[in-house]
């Protein structure tokens, strides 16, 4: 079968994959290398997309009130309760929460049928956690949400800038594309601002590792610094930029000391970053969530902006500020406006002659006139009983919001919620009266749009399961049962986009930047064959070299920006983030056993300090707790979090761990301009978690947990599931404990106990092979998990049980490369015996690095962990 062109559903790279379909509802997949955002490139999480494609867990048919229904039941109940709840409390009781997920059509729909039919702004995305705060910036600075440059712009750049974004990790292609531009270029400069040392800082000639939230101070000082030594571009400002002279006057007062101060850096590093992006031209500022997840967001985003503007370094080759967006379509909802503050095609709701311009297109009845309830003040009027009717897409707002505790309370006791997605089981879709089964990534059809402004095509390749729907068709459907079929008369996608495109000609015949209105006549063969496609479709590639900004003077502003106060709460600095194989709540990922090899479990990063003075030592459990709620993780100890700071991830949900939700740690603080939660920015305290026994499990179907006393976390190993473990009280009859947990009254039992060290180890056997096994201890489990995993189902009871392989079966330890299944001892073999003394070598003789280089940090960090006598012997 020839294979499928479509685009990776994972971050916002917009990575193009090559998929051919296997005839079994499995596929094999493959990078693109004609895609121009990746080039044939792909990291892990994309390698394993096949691997994530099986039916487990999916929603298959709707269900109402917890049993199964027709569509026909489940729409007219949803189209009847929004008749009812508008008619009693009026459109603004009506709440409809998206994500980045779905696509540019479903996205086009739900914003045209909220805003312009239901009458109210009360439209929001899960993206509204993740780049909101660049929208704002952008906005303020462009008129618009415009992303000025492309991603050739970090390869040519001279200097480039990473700020709050760990590419390496969360961006691995455009990591790996910088990586291979510097190879090319050694004379190119990489600077890394992040208070954690990440992955990407392998990569860095200049760490600044400056306090959390003092950014905006740091480009402040920059701007000062700029001023300072003639480097202003007076006359692109004088042309092209207002708000100039305000913005420098609030920069002065940020000299080199004060900077240095306020932020906790060198002042010979500070002076260092100056020199590196006030000497050289062409230089690239990215930045993401460690920018936009923060109270003063915007504010960091604009402080930014300042120094482009104030230099003109923008919108030409290697120069200008670069979002890069969480998610694969947070650019694609932002253009259909699928913000509660935005209006379609990048139109402002706030303008009344765009509103006009919008509803007469749609010939909208009850055209929205005022924003509506951002993210977080969304769940809240949950909460309060202002939203009597919520629509979820494709998102799990109960995992990842902040005050995540309070959230779920809101959702169950909202009037009536309806959620739809392709997992059946999520933290959200728990809470619904109405469960709607959504078309997952390879069975629908449509668009997405990069960081870069390209639009490229998602295809389908897979038949949808059981009675699963495009998303854009429920919300349509739902729109004729309100008696405005002839607005929704959608039979495709491409019905949906030909109208996008052609609203986006009517936006730019206002002024706007967002047009592709050349598509808007596209036919049905067009549409499927779309190639990868930057707006404006037939315009520059750059915004603003020469001026041309989208406000009502056409001149980009510089705004005066004052940093916020150093914050000196008591308790550990909480942030939060990505881990590098896993993605939001592991609803796909967690698919793939491949992918839980490298961090199968949630975890706090902790100071060694930080660790003694708490107890705490490496692999224990903690307790992270703040006044909000608690999580128990394995402890990180650590130097590549700063003293006084704790980083956990954020994907654990409930369903895959017994309290791994952080964001029940996180406070409702949002940014007063974007609506965008300060996620890395919470204050916690961490404990030793005090477990009389650990555990270590594997088996064949998913285990009983829900009635463990202490801590479990569940992950897929290959052809079973792997589980850690820890109880509060010691069984007293493990026998029965173990035949319980795993369903098995009728196994046979073999066991290995040692009282004396208090270890225990138990095998399961049904009609000779094995089921499950435990591994218990009073500390943490030291059995080689890749062992027991890929021992599992032998029958080899004591072999399973031994924890090890045998003398002639070398233990590969710890997953490193996900791609190649390559450990770490097997690596560590390699360099001391003199057979790979560099990462391209360990390449060359174990694979290791070679697909999506995700790994290739941790392989520089194991080359010098081993001293070079060592290797050379």
């Amino acid at each position: 079968m020839a294979p499928v062109r479509t685009t990776c559903p994972y971050c916002g790279v917009g990575c193009g994959v090559l998929v051919t379909p296997d005839g079994k509802g499995g596929a094999a997949v493959k990078g693109d290398p004609d895609h121009p955002a990746n080039f044939g490139r792909l990291c892990s999480k994309g390698s394993a997309l096949g691997e994530t494609l099986g039916l487990e867990d999916r929603l298959l048919a709707p269900r109402v009130h917890g049993a199964e229904a027709s569509w026909d039941t489940a729409l007219d109940l949803i189209a009847t309760r929004l008749r009812e709840t508008i008619a009693a409390h009026g459109p603004d009781a009506v709440g409809i929460y998206c994500s980045g997920q779905i696509l540019t059509e479903d996205y086009y729909v739900a914003n045209k049928l909220v805003k312009g039919f239901l009458g109210t702004g009360n439209l929001d995305t899960n993206s509204r956690l993740c780049m909101s705060s660049a929208v704002a910036g952008h906005r303020r600075a462009f008129g618009t949400d415009t992303v000025p440059g492309t991603y050739e712009d970090l390869e040519e750049a001279d200097t480039l800038v990473l700020v709050g974004s760990n590419l390496a990790w969360c961006h691995p292609v455009l990591y790996q594309r910088i990586a291979a531009a510097k190879a090319a270029r050694p004379e190119m400069r990489v600077v890394v601002i992040d208070p954690r040392r990440t992955a990407t800082c392998d990569l860095a000639d200049l760490h600044l590792r400056l306090r959390p939230d003092t950014d905006a101070a740091l480009f402040n000082g920059l701007l000062a610094r700029i001023e300072a030594q003639g480097a202003i571009d007076t006359d692109y400002v004088a042309r092209h930029v207002s708000g100039f002279f305000e913005a420098v006057a609030a920069a002065r007062v940020w000299g080199r000391e004060r900077v240095a101060e306020t932020c906790g850096i060198s002042f010979a590093d500070l002076s260092a970053f100056y020199r590196l992006w006030i000497g050289r031209e062409r230089v690239v500022t990215v930045f993401s969530q460690g920018v936009n997840q923060s109270g003063g967001g915007t504010d960091k985003v604009n402080a930014i902006i300042n120094c482009h503007l104030a230099t003109g370094r923008i919108g030409r080759p290697g120069m200008g500020p670069f979002s890069v967006t969480g998610q694969p379509n947070a650019m694609g909802g932002r253009e259909v406006g699928g913000l509660a503050n935005m209006l379609a095609a990048h139109l402002d709701l706030e303008d009344p002659a765009h509103r006009a311009a919008v509803a007469g297109f749609w010939n909208a009845p009850a055209m929205v006139e005022r924003p509506g309830l951002k993210a977080v003040d969304l769940f809240e009027a949950c909460g309060a009983g202002q939203i009597r009717f919520l629509w979820i897409l494709s998102t799990n707002p109960v995992v990842s919001l902040p005050d995540a505790d309070r959230v779920a309370a809101a959702i169950r006791g909202c009037d009536f919620v309806v959620v739809s997605d392709t997992n059946a089981a999520t933290d959200t879709m728990q809470l619904a009266h109405v469960q709607l089964p959504a078309a997952g990534w390879g069975e629908k059809s449509g668009t997405v749009t990069n960081s870069e402004r390209r639009i490229s095509r998602q295809r389908s390749f897979l038949m949808a399961p059981g009675a699963a729907k495009p998303d854009w068709w429920a919300l349509a459907e739902v729109a004729r049962r309100m008696g405005w079929a002839e607005a929704f008369p959608y039979e495709s996608a491409a019905d949906i986009f030909r109208e996008h495109a052609a609203l986006s000609r009517l936006a730019a015949g206002l002024g706007r930047d967002f047009d592709i209105g050349a598509l808007a006549e596209i036919d049905d063969e067009g549409y499927h064959r779309l190639e990868p496609v930057q707006w404006p479709v037939g315009g520059p590639a750059r915004f603003f070299a020469e001026g041309g900004f989208f406000t009502g003077d056409r001149r980009g502003r510089m705004l005066a920006i004052t940093p916020p106060a150093r914050d000196t709460a008591p308790g550990l600095k909480l942030n939060t983030g990505r881990v590098r194989d896993h993605w939001h709540t592991m609803t796909r990922t967690g698919k793939s056993a491949r992918l839980s090899q490298h961090i199968a479990e949630p975890f706090a990063e902790i100071h060694p300090k930080d660790a003694a003075a708490r107890g705490i030592r490496a692999a224990d459990l903690v307790r992270v707790s703040s006044p909000r709620g608690a999580v128990i993780v394995r402890a990180l100890v650590t130097e590549r979090t700063a003293e006084g700071a704790l980083f956990v991830p954020i994907h654990w949900t409930g369903q895959a761990a017994s309290a791994g939700r952080v964001g029940t740690l996180i406070p409702a603080v949002t940014d007063p301009v974007s609506g965008q939660p300060a996620l890395k920015a919470g204050r916690a305290e961490a404990e030793r978690f005090e477990a009389a026994w650990h555990g270590f499990a594997v088996s064949a179907e998913k285990p009983a947990l829900t009635g463990a006393d202490g801590y479990w976390v569940l992950a897929r190993g290959e052809g079973c599931w792997r589980t850690e473990m820890a109880g509060t009280t010691t069984p007293a009859d493990w026998d029965a404990f173990v035949r319980t947990m795993f369903g098995a009254e009728d196994a046979e039992i073999a066991s290995i106990i040692d009282t004396k060290r208090g270890l225990a180890r138990f095998a399961l056997l049904r009609e000779g092979r094995v089921i499950a096994a435990l591994f218990t201890a009073r500390e943490p489990v030291e059995v080689s998990r890749a062992h027991v995993v890929g021992a599992f189902g032998s029958g080899d009871a004591g072999g399973l049980l031994a924890g090890r392989p045998g003398a002639a079966q070398p233990d590969a330890g710890p997953v490193v490369c996900v791609c190649f299944n390559v450990g770490v001892n097997t690596i560590l073999d390699a360099i001391t015996s003199g057979a790979a003394r560099t990462v391209s070598e360990i390449g060359e003789v174990l694979s290791a690095g070679t697909n999506c280089g995700s790994c290739r940090p941790e392989l520089n960090a194991l080359l010098a962990s081993v001293p070079a006598d060592v290797a050379a012997e």
